[in-house]
């Protein structure tokens, strides 16, 4: 099916509106879209057709021009082999590279946008690995149907002088018009050629708030080992698109519910037969998925990657630490520091960066010091250590906490929201005077070893470490002070004696 790009309309629903009407609204939509980039399209169309050749937006890039969410990657599919699109992008992009030529893709930069275009595919898949055997087609037709999905096989045609055509051989628009994420051909065949559409599935569920389709989900669930076909890398990155999608939470539930989960984050479905606890929750995985979306709608900007996960994974460690008493209770002594090696572990396996790993680990380790507080029961020394230890992560520890308070005891919750209130408040009060922020000894590792005669060495460490125990236990000494206190280490040491 083929239509024409015309007439700007909003994308959104209506309620009671027939799909024809909505299908011509976001149709409308996407020409809007388009047509903002028509400095980028419709120059390289010219190019194109003046060459004798075809070419197509397609992909994703038209799903989220359709939805009005399109971004600044855009792909295109041609007729043209890679060397006559290196030929034609020559003289008009402003950067061009042929990472991707092996698979038929070149990629450019202009005005802002990534552009990839490759030529029209009919691979094969090994059935091994998710390596394809490269072959070039001859038809849109052709590539659509090897795509991953129906709702990502819909192109546009872009003919000469802004001309733009809406091309749907495989009905695509319906799919999204309902929101259903299925494949072209059967799930099992396109999961064989490359089970990383798994849990790019899930990730769309995440993403666009869709659904798979019935089939998909079985294909999944019974195909669920070939995950393991796929680079930890590859699976890392899907994880995070994730975690960053509008409904996280819904992408969470598909990956558990499909076994994915299982066995690439076995530690997610591994909390739901502990239950919490207050017993107030039918198990930690649902009080973990009500914590990561209180997390998410604490967030002030952008979607936060650290935040999510350290929400997500903050009570991992409670199925290792679970003990029954002997009152009939729960407890889960330690849980925050047994989930912090584990976040460690498993983070690490999936190959993260060691930054993104110790951050999420520390506020996992840090999520549960906050309930030893109570209305100003803590000393400013241990509020000042609460702020040296999470260190620039203090502010996801505040919107962690706030979010894992998950009563329904609204009594309970509003107290545990006005301690949190009150420290927030104290920090706020010690820091305007300390600088919290920049806790250092009073003395810096030079005065250290003038004033010891000591080389530069271990002991100077040692020293250090003192002085700044002693500015976190007492707040800011003066000059004299701090020497006097570290004369008074210094001499109390057994070797010193």
């Amino acid at each position: 099916m083929s239509s024409p790009v015309t007439a700007p309309q909003a994308p959104q629903a209506r309620a009671g509106e027939p799909s024809d009407d909505r299908r011509t609204r976001l149709l409308a939509a996407a020409a809007v879209s388009l047509r903002s980039l028509s400095d980028v399209l419709d120059p390289l169309a010219d190019r194109f057709a003046a060459a004798g050749h075809q070419l197509y937006l397609v992909g994703g890039s038209v799903r989220d021009a359709v939805l009005g969410r399109l971004g600044t990657d855009l792909d295109f599919t041609t007729d043209a082999r890679p060397e006559q699109v290196q030929a034609l992008l020559k003289g008009w992009a402003e950067a061009v590279w042929d990472t991707g030529i092996a698979f038929g893709t070149i990629s450019a930069a202009k005005a802002g946008q990534q552009v990839e275009i490759t030529t029209f595919r009919a691979d094969t898949y090994d059935q091994v690995t998710r390596n394809p055997i490269v072959e070039f087609g001859d038809t849109l037709d052709g590539d659509l149907i090897r795509r991953d999905f129906t709702i990502n096989a819909m192109a546009v045609a872009l003919g000469p002088g802004g001309e733009q055509r809406f091309v749907d051989p495989l009905d695509g628009m319906s799919q999204l018009l309902a929101g259903v994420i299925d494949t072209p051909s059967t799930p099992e065949i396109s999961f064989h050629d490359d089970p990383l559409r798994m849990l790019r599935a899930v990730r769309f569920v995440a993403q666009l708030g869709f659904t798979p389709a019935p089939r998909v989900i079985s294909a999944i669930s019974e195909m669920v080992d070939q995950i393991d076909r796929i680079t930890v890398e590859r699976v890392a990155a899907e994880l995070d698109k994730l975690i960053l999608g509008e409904h996280a939470v819904d992408g969470i539930v598909a990956l558990t519910d499909t076994g994915l989960a299982q066995r690439i984050l076995p530690e997610i479905p591994g909390m739901k037969l502990t239950i919490d606890e207050h017993h107030q929750h039918k198990d930690v995985y649902w009080h973990s998925l009500t914590v990561l979306q209180q997390a998410i709608d604490l967030e002030d900007g952008d979607p936060d990657l650290i935040l999510r996960w350290a929400a997500l994974l903050h009570d991992i460690g409670k199925p290792a630490t679970r003990r029954h008493e002997p009152d009939g209770g729960v407890s889960f002594h330690h849980h925050e520091v047994v989930g912090a090696k584990m976040v460690r572990k498993r983070l690490k396996a999936l190959k993260y960066p060691k930054a993104v790993i110790e951050d999420i680990a520390t506020l996992v380790f840090l999520h549960l010091r906050f309930h030893g507080y109570d209305e100003g029961k803590w000393t400013d020394s241990a509020v000042r250590r609460y702020v040296a230890d999470a260190g620039p992560l203090l502010p996801r520890l505040h919107k962690l906490v706030r979010a894992d308070c998950t009563t329904r005891n609204k009594r309970r919750a509003a107290r545990l929201q006005r301690n949190y209130d009150h420290l927030e408040s104290r920090i706020a009060a010690i820091a305007a005077q300390e600088d919290l922020q920049r806790v250092r000894p009073d003395l810096d590792g030079n005065a250290i070893m003038e004033l010891l005669g000591l080389p530069p060495g271990p002991l100077v460490g040692q020293a250090w470490r003192h002085l700044k125990e002693l500015r976190l236990d007492h707040g800011p000494l003066d000059r004299d002070a701090a020497e006097a206190a570290l004369r008074a280490w210094w001499a109390q040491r057994p070797e010193n004696r």
